[in-house]
């Protein structure tokens, strides 16, 4: 992963993505996970993907007060229908984020590990540590299968 100073480009009011970062916005018609999945995204968001891969974006766009140790840390669950967390404890899921506004090397997740709780489900899980602040596209890859979206990494 990559370390750098954090930047100090701070949104307009704490937590909301500034104008100039397209966040991704709830699909319309909204994405519904198959059975058994909940209907509503955990963590205050909304589902965004596909049966074939999925996962909770904010609804506001942004991830603000992560801890920062080396790097703003965000955990972020992934889901595919069928996907089993006994069946498959290390998925083949990558995890990349590039940032958007500011000349920033990609940045790689951890290796993926399994996660099963009642409130969401079998999923798989992966951490990514953000160098910065700032608007960053994050991509999960598995089995053949790409999503992308965009979030406000905020102060």
């Amino acid at each position: 992963m990559t370390s750098a100073a954090p930047a100090t480009h701070i949104a307009q009011t704490p937590g909301s993505a500034p104008a100039d970062c397209p966040v991704t916005r709830p699909p319309e018609p909204p994405f519904v996970p198959p059975s058994p999945y909940s209907k509503t995204a955990p963590f205050g968001g909304f589902w965004f993907g596909t049966e074939s891969l999925w996962t909770a974006v904010p609804s506001n766009g942004a991830w603000a007060g992560l801890s920062y140790n080396s790097g703003y840390t965000q955990k972020i669950f992934w889901w595919r229908k069928g996907y089993s967390w006994t069946a498959e404890p290390e998925p083949e899921l990558t995890v990349t984020a590039q940032r958007l506004d500011a000349p920033v090397p990609v940045v790689t997740g951890s290796k993926a590990t399994n996660a099963y709780s009642y409130e969401i489900g079998s999923a798989m899980l992966v951490g990514v540590e953000f160098p910065t602040l700032g608007c960053w596209e994050i991509t999960g890859a598995y089995s053949g299968t790409e999503l992308s979206f965009v979030v406000w990494v905020a102060p």
